[in-house]
């Protein structure tokens, strides 16, 4: 793929930040464990972490329109540093508070690395558009393998604890730093006339009243919900509900962290073949066959293929929603828009995250399902209203 070299540097940035989220995921709960005043804290830190990012993306996509992209990304990898060096004395004096807060600093710096694609989309034509966001997302391969490493190496550094996997989390991010130093954001004169005249246009938020707008943003915010409700429950329903392995439930998510990433590599080239409607659509059929599978999920294989068909049917919606919000807004328009996106898409996944253990324990594992049924089914509807619409 002809990218140009600045696309290169944001996939590989976007590749080593990712990792802090695959890093936190297999960590946060196991310290929380340790420390939680009450083992019903022990997930806190990594609810936090999921809320800094909800709280934090609107706001920075909006700080983006006034500082520029690359002066928050730079704040964004410092906030990371600050923010493993913080859990890497929380972990060393055994303290929890410290280590929540710590886990909220992170999801904000997550929330800057999360603008990443919409920089890396800003130097294609729109055509080329799906397969940038395919690159960017293929990170997520490197850091569904960085993450757990860096938390076995770390422990090799400081024997019985995980203060030297934090010491690495922050060179990683000290890494993304340097790299931020030779991104520059594209020139063009389309830009530079939509900086002028965003003060005068801003207001207008015209993008709301697209159809097309509508349809990118429920795409990936409820598939990334969905997702993250299914994904939250698993272990707990898999392990402690009905008695698999540890070993089992880890291959499990490991096998869906790749499923969410591994159709990158083919996914940007759909959407060029059959566009953007048509692959959300296949997303939603994906969506429905891993609900069914997962509705009648006992077995180890029942739950392997439920979390496989849930992380290609959210890795389809995602791109798909990604590579079609462009053609919904004005250049103008884009940081207001891109904010309100990953506002809607974070909050969404913090609500689906919070709340996926409380519906599994007092409604129980195929309710839980049929919820996803109904929010599934509501999705294709808004998308059928509205698909004459939808740009091309």
């Amino acid at each position: 793929m002809r990218f140009p070299p600045v696309v290169w540097l944001l996939a590989a940035i976007a590749a080593l930040s990712t990792t802090s989220g695959t890093l936190m995921v297999l960590v946060a709960g196991i310290f929380g464990a340790q420390v939680a005043p009450a083992q019903q804290y022990a997930t806190l830190p990594l609810a936090l972490m999921i809320l800094g990012t909800a709280f934090s993306v609107s706001p920075i996509a909006l700080l983006m329109r006034k500082l520029g992209r690359k002066k928050v990304f730079m704040m964004a990898a410092v906030m990371g540093i600050a923010a493993s060096l913080v859990a890497a004395n929380a972990v060393k004096q055994a303290s929890f508070v410290q280590f929540c807060l710590a886990s909220a600093m992170l999801g904000c710096a997550i929330a800057g690395f999360q603008q990443i694609r919409f920089a890396a989309i800003e130097w294609v034509s729109l055509d080329r558009v799906p397969k940038v966001v395919s690159l960017v997302l293929l990170g997520g391969l490197v850091a569904a393998i960085l993450g757990p490493e860096l938390s076995v190496l770390g422990q090799g550094l400081t024997p019985g604890s995980f203060q030297g996997t934090f010491y690495l989390l922050a060179c990683i991010q000290v890494c993304c730093f340097i790299l931020f130093l030779f991104y520059q954001p594209k020139k063009t004169e389309e830009l530079q006339q939509s900086r002028a005249h965003a003060s005068q246009t801003a207001g207008n938020k015209r993008f709301l009243r697209n159809p097309g707008f509508v349809v990118a943003v429920l795409s990936a915010s409820l598939g990334y919900g969905l997702m993250a409700f299914i994904m939250t429950a698993t272990p707990v329903h898999m392990h402690v509900f009905e008695h698999h392995s540890l070993a089992d439930t880890k291959v499990v998510i490991q096998s869906h962290i790749v499923a969410m990433f591994l159709p990158s590599f083919f996914s940007g080239w759909l959407i060029g073949k059959i566009g953007e409607l048509k692959l959300i659509l296949t997303g939603i059929v994906m969506f429905g066959l891993c609900i069914l599978a997962g509705f009648f999920a006992v077995g180890y294989w029942h739950y392997w293929v439920t979390l496989v068909l849930l992380g290609i049917a959210w890795n389809f919606l995602f791109t798909a929603g990604t590579s079609l919000l462009p053609k919904a807004y004005l250049p103008e328009e884009r940081f207001q828009a891109q904010a309100l996106n990953d506002g809607v898409m974070f909050a969404i996944q913090a609500a689906a995250s919070l709340s996926a253990g409380a519906v599994l324990y007092f409604l129980g594992w195929q309710a839980m399902i049929i919820v996803c049924l109904f929010t599934l089914l509501l999705l294709l509807a808004i998308i059928l209203i509205n698909k004459e619409h939808i740009p091309k």
